[in-house]
């Protein structure tokens, strides 16, 4: 039996087939891992238990409560006796929105006088949906066609950036309307 004789380090004559199909299944596995996903941002003030058992209603006033728990992330609209103290945790994903998790809201409501009167806590569950309309108010003049944006500058700016058809305004001498004494 006669072998032609080939270097031990030489390259095989066949192809590998299996190589690209590992090495793409190697980047998804690498995909899906943790290391590549962006990082959890807390966003406003997140209130905790021990927090909120400090708050003693109808003895704690509005002073008691922003010493506490800080400033509010929004007040009540039409008066100032309910604060609410929003936070949540959100995730950046790529070409799309935040990924917004684990929102909660505190309420602290004031009487009258300004003591506490009511604290709770509103999780997810009970929030109320709120959809977005995407609806933009047009703006009169800004319509143009691509070849309008690229060339519409062509022949408006003379030589040394002044206009064609008159001069820099605030200018005096010929043509700019203004006489000289």
């Amino acid at each position: 039996m006669d072998r032609p004789s080939r270097p031990v380090n030489a390259p095989s004559r066949r192809p590998h087939r299996g190589r690209p199909a590992l090495a793409l299944l190697a980047l998804l596995a690498l995909g899906a891992c943790s290391v590549f996903d962006a990082p959890l941002v807390q966003r406003g003030n997140r209130i905790t238990e021990d927090q909120l058992r400090e708050i003693t209603p109808g003895v704690q006033t509005k002073q008691d409560v922003q010493a506490l728990l800080g400033s509010p992330t929004q007040t009540s609209t039409f008066a100032d006796d309910t604060w609410y103290y929003i936070s949540s945790k959100t995730r950046q994903r790529p070409g799309r929105a935040l990924a917004l998790t684990d929102q909660e809201t505190v309420v602290v409501t004031f009487d009258g006088r300004g003591a506490v009167r009511e604290v709770r806590r509103i999780g997810e569950d009970q929030m109320q949906p709120v959809t977005m309309v995407s609806r933009e108010t047009p703006t009169p003049g800004n319509d143009r066609t691509l070849l309008q944006a690229l060339f519409g500058n062509v022949g408006r700016i003379g030589p040394l950036g002044a206009p064609v058809g008159g001069t820099q305004p605030g200018a005096t001498g010929p043509g700019s309307g203004a006489t000289s004494r």
